[in-house]
């Protein structure tokens, strides 16, 4: 699961921590242990205490999903949706940590590593079970083949590149064939936890050729290498990049102790425990390394009126993208409080509205190049009165691109309220005004006269991103803005995004709890590598702050630089920043370790065990 990495969110926002209506039933007691993010790490739930008869004895987990990934690829693709499914399919050397919120967590390795003096040394050593599907053994080979073919700049993953910067060299340690050592460049925040965004990959299953073995890290990491004058390098990543690796489930490959079955496009993907999986090996299987439905099943459904009707027939066995309005509505029903756990959770997610600040002027017009025309659309938005329509007024306001529930959220930047008057003022100050009469603004820009209209991008998962855009929009025409709201696909919104073809765009991302670098969003290289800078914020001062806030180890240093950049950006203005989402999460009460964890994804569906009522149940990890 990516946790120092942002991903991109197809996710509408949530409401602030509420406890569910009524969660007794059936002889269980609504006593849970709530924890709340900051003191505590998850929300602890009992198990029922009685299986009835209405539940479904099948050990198949049927999990609500509101789209599909953007590309299954284990080192191409950006979504939330991708990343929760590599939980299952694939393997890290460290992976995020859900229960403990350490930031991250031995994977296959024996124990969190041995940190040299210098604090630039990192040495692991693999635990002995781990194995691919075809019984090899995973080797150091394996380690540092995954992260050469990560490095190389023929691999079609941009957004993932500026995370690995800072290493230098992953070195095989020449007296035990088990342990590596990886080499960074500087001291950097996330030395370590960057590695749970990366999924491990088997060398004799992506590089039959051992091609990569003739380059080092060194040239992989030279800005005058020319890796595309290298034809066995070439032909390697022409094969890497293959669309059949993102799609067909034959070639979605991973470690984990699940493998895709099945994906119809836009309706479901399906999971298989795998037999004889390496976890069956380990004598005490944490939450992690247990495989307990034989099953998972993720059904898209982004209709509320039909995901009412599943919820209620017992159709779904989960989900944490209910809209807040659906979650409450099904929790007056007594007997959905019988069937399902239901809790709303605190996230390190956002929603914003993001504007093109560089433009091509072709295409797209410079409307939004002037950061007074920002502040004033921000200015125009009636966030309080979204907030009330679509969420009950349960959501958390934010200011800039650090959650609220972190200490270097920066509490002196004021939240931009509606203000039509002041954003008229801040229009007519950038030379915008309605000069023929059609209740529309315009200006001459490279000498044509330009109307102030624009589309905005919104994604279809939900239809609380409909109501927002139209809500946006028609605050927008008092002014005399016309905003024509543009639906798309998470697939087609995150493409036109990244190649900066938009001219505003609502979307979310999926934040974590480890220290945060913020190169991915915010430096503006990854506005020219099509990153997911999408905006094209920055300049050298900014950039500057962002390499220093990510080498400093020091949470007293970096948390004022934290709170300057955010300065930064709000007084730029190049997002909308919209509201801290929450997780709105349901579990059937037919599984046990029903747990609910601020940390992304939220879940741990490899947990859920069938309770003892079901004729399926097992006992342990992975068989």
């Amino acid at each position: 699961m990516s946790i120092t990495r942002l991903a991109l969110l197809a996710v509408a926002f949530g409401s602030l921590l509420f406890t569910g209506c009524g969660d007794s039933g059936s002889g269980e007691s609504a006593e849970t242990d709530i924890m709340v993010a900051g003191t505590e790490t998850y929300v602890h739930i009992d198990d029922a205490t009685e299986f009835l008869p209405t539940w479904s004895k099948e050990n198949t987990v049927v999990y609500h999903m509101i789209g599909d990934p953007d590309d299954m690829h284990p080192a191409n693709g950006n979504s939330a949706t991708r990343s929760m499914l590599h939980n299952y399919t694939q393997n890290y050397i460290i992976a995020s940590d859900l229960i403990e919120l350490k930031g991250g967590r031995p994977d296959v390795v024996k124990a969190m590593p041995e940190v040299s003096e210098n604090e630039l040394e990192f040495t692991y050593e693999l635990r002995d079970e781990p194995a691919w599907d075809n019984g090899e053994q995973l080797t150091v080979d394996d380690i540092i083949f995954t992260f050469k073919a990560i490095k190389c700049k023929l691999t079609n993953n941009p957004h993932a590149k500026p995370y690995l910067e800072n290493l230098m060299e992953i070195v095989a340690d020449p007296s035990n064939p088990r342990k590596f050592t990886t080499v960074m460049k500087r001291k950097y925040i996330q030395n370590i936890v960057f590695l749970t965004d990366y999924p491990l990959l088997q060398e004799s299953y992506w590089d039959k050729n051992k091609v990569l073995r003739n380059y080092t890290f060194a040239q992989l990491d030279d800005a005058s290498f020319d890796a595309a004058t290298k034809k066995d390098l070439n032909a390697w990543a022409t094969e890497f990049n293959s669309p059949k690796y993102s799609r067909n489930p034959e070639f979605l490959v991973g470690m984990g102790p699940y493998r895709f079955e099945d994906w119809k496009p836009g309706q479901s993907y399906t999971l298989v425990k795998k037999e004889n999986h390496w976890t069956s090996k380990v004598a005490d299987p944490n939450a992690y390394q247990t495989a307990y439905p034989d099953r998972i099943i993720f059904k898209n459904n982004s209709d509320n009126n039909s995901q009412m009707l599943e919820f209620k027939a017992q159709a779904m066995d989960g989900s944490t993208w209910l809209d807040t309005k659906m979650l409450i509505e099904l929790q007056n029903d007594p007997i959905f409080n019988q069937n399902y756990h239901s809790r709303s959770t605190n996230t390190y997610n956002y929603s914003y509205m993001s504007f093109n600040c560089r433009p091509d002027g072709v295409e797209h017009k410079k409307l939004f190049d002037d950061k007074r025309v920002r502040r004033a659309v921000a200015m125009l938005i009636p966030s309080e009165e979204i907030n009330v329509v679509l969420n009950n007024g349960l959501n958390t306001r934010m200011v800039g691109p650090v959650s609220p529930l972190k200490e270097e959220y920066n509490t002196d930047l004021p939240l931009i309220d509606y203000d039509l008057e002041g954003a008229r003022k801040l229009l007519a100050e950038a030379g915008w005004a309605d000069t023929d009469g059609d209740n529309i603004l315009d200006k001459v820009i490279d000498g044509q006269n330009t109307k102030l209209d624009f589309n905005l991008h919104y994604m279809t998962s939900t239809v609380s991103w409909k109501d927002m855009a139209q809500m946006i929009s028609e605050a927008l025409y008092e002014a005399g803005i016309k905003c024509n709201i543009i639906p798309l696909d998470f697939a087609i919104h995150y493409d036109r995004a990244r190649n900066h073809k938009f001219d505003a765009m609502l979307a979310a991302w999926a934040g974590s709890s480890v220290p945060e670098d913020f190169t991915q969003i915010w430096h503006s290289e990854s506005w020219a590598s099509k990153g997911s800078n999408f905006s094209g914020f920055g300049n050298s001062k900014s950039d500057a702050l962002i390499d220093s806030i990510k080498y400093t180890i020091d949470k007293e240093l970096r948390h004022p630089m934290v709170k300057e950049l955010q300065a930064m950006i709000y007084d730029e203005q190049p997002y909308v920043f919209l509201f801290a989402a929450n997780r709105r999460n349901v579990i059937h009460k037919r599984f046990g370790n029903p747990h609910m964890y601020f940390e992304r994804p939220g879940v741990l569906i490899n947990n859920w065990k069938l309770l003892s009522g079901g004729a399926a149940a097992t006992t342990s990890a992975v068989q």
